[in-house]
C-alpha cells in the first residue's frame, strides 16, 4: 500500500514543531506510519528546523524570525526529495491483523471489533471521540456507492483512509491516502463500490454545507 496523497509541507512543519492539536496529530501519525515519503518529509522538516534555530541571530526580531524559518522550512520540503534508502529489514513485529493504527488507540479502543458504531444517517455510522484540545476527531463507515453532501470547510480538516475508498474533485482516495483539507476546499466525496469507506478525520473547525437539507441537519450530527 502505497499512498498517492500526502500531508501538505505546512502540516508537515507544524506537526515537527509540535503546533498540531493531539486530536490533528493523531491522524497525521496514522498516516506516517504508512508512509514513508511523508516520515522523510517529516524528518527533514525537523533537520531543517534545528539547523535553522542553530544559525539564528540573537538580536532578529523573534516575529520576523519566526515567519522566516517557517517560510525557509518550507521552501527545503519542496525541494525535490532524493531517493529513499532501503530501510531497514529488521521491522517491529506487526501487530494483531484486528488492531486500529496505533495513534487512534487512546481514542477508539484497540480493535475494530471493539468498535460502537452510531447511525448518523442511511448509509453513514460514525464514532466521535472523546474532545481532548477541543478540535473534533471522528472515526467515519460510509457505505459502497454513496454521494455525501457538498461541502467545504470552515478550518483544517485531515482525513486518512483507513478501508474502502472514495473520488472527489481531488482525486481518488483509497487506503493510506491523506486528505489535508482548508477552507478553500468544496468537494463531494463519493464513496466506491465494493466495501465501505471507513476514515478517520481531526476537524478545527465546523464543516459549512451548501445545501439547506445538509445545514438543517449538522446540529444533529455534530460536524
Amino acid at each position: 500500500m502505497t499512498p498517492r496523497h500526502h500531508l501538505d509541507p505546512a502540516t508537515l512543519v507544524s506537526h515537527a514543531a509540535g503546533a498540531l492539536s493531539p486530536e490533528m496529530a493523531a491522524v497525521a501519525d496514522t498516516h506516517l506510519e504508512g508512509c514513508a515519503h511523508c516520515r522523510r518529509q517529516l524528518a527533514e522538516a525537523e533537520h531543517v528546523g534545528g539547523a535553522l534555530l542553530l544559525q539564528q541571530q540573537p538580536v532578529a526580531a523573534e516575529p520576523v524570525l519566526a515567519g522566516r524559518l517557517r517560510d525557509d522550512m518550507l521552501a527545503r520540503l519542496r525541494e525535490p526529495v532524493p531517493a529513499p534508502k532501503p530501510e531497514p529489514e529488521t521491522a517491529p513485529a506487526r501487530p494483531p491483523v484486528d488492531a486500529l493504527p496505533r495513534p487512534l488507540q487512546p481514542y477508539f479502543g484497540k480493535t475494530w471489533k471493539a468498535l460502537r458504531w452510531r447511525w448518523m444517517a442511511p448509509g453513514v455510522h460514525m464514532i466521535r471521540a472523546a474532545r481532548g484540545s477541543g478540535d473534533t476527531l471522528v472515526l467515519l463507515k460510509i457505505a459502497p456507492g454513496k454521494s455525501m453532501p457538498i461541502h467545504s470547510h470552515r478550518g483544517s480538516e485531515l482525513t486518512q483512509i483507513l478501508k474502502g475508498a472514495y473520488d472527489d474533485e481531488l482525486g481518488h482516495f483509497g487506503p493510506g491516502d491523506m486528505a489535508d483539507l482548508d477552507s478553500d476546499v468544496e468537494h463531494q466525496p463519493v464513496t466506491s463500490p465494493g466495501v465501505p469507506c471507513i476514515c478517520v478525520a481531526a476537524l478545527d473547525g465546523p464543516l459549512q454545507f451548501r445545501g439547506w437539507l445538509a445545514r438543517k441537519l449538522q446540529p444533529l450530527v455534530g460536524l
